[in-house]
């Protein structure tokens, strides 16, 4: 996968002969939206480990489900955002916009602006806490029809989305 650059300015001019753009990163603040994300997933299997523990009570498994669940969690917590976050960039063209994504399994989702149906910006409250936003792409066909890309600072979601749109209108006049 390319390397990822720092988040900058959004330029899609091209000029011919040059080499393609380098995928941007998104917001360093969205690890903290991933980790918020996968403790709210551990805590409940935290706790059913722990009822899971007093009901093997009196046996050899006894202590195993409390100790390896908190120790998965957070060996979890500790790589897993870094690592979605070093394999999450896009790229924005003068003719569509690219989301790679993956470190098991890796997706290369291009998008012609000429398919793009409608575009959203989202935040949910985790989100908001953190400064990010969700930037959603809605294509014509079935296949992928709803591309994501996470992670990105409000203010530059909403740039995106209108580079978009402006694209979407000059291509419908």
């Amino acid at each position: 996968m390319a390397t990822l650059a720092p988040v900058g300015d959004i330029d899609i001019s091209e000029q011919p002969g040059a080499l393609e753009p380098e995928l941007l990163a998104v917001e360093p603040s969205y690890k903290n939206v991933l980790r918020v994300r996968l403790a709210a997933f551990w805590v409940p299997v935290i706790i059913a480990a722990i009822i899971l523990d007093q009901a093997i009570d009196h046996t050899a498994f006894y202590g195993l489900p409390t100790t390896l669940a908190p120790l998965i969690a957070l060996i979890s917590l500790a790589l897993a955002p870094q690592r979605i976050y070093r394999h999450l960039g896009y790229r924005l063209s003068d003719r569509l916009l690219q989301v790679v994504r993956g470190w098991m399994f890796h997706t290369d989702t291009m998008v012609p602006f000429v398919r793009v149906q409608h575009i959203d910006v989202t935040r949910g409250p985790i989100e908001k806490l953190f400064g990010t936003a969700t930037l959603v792409v809605h294509t014509a066909g079935t296949h992928n029809s709803i591309v994501t890309l996470p992670g990105l600072a409000p203010d530059r979601a909403a740039k995106i989305r209108d580079i978009i749109r402006e694209h979407v209108r000059t291509d419908l006049e």
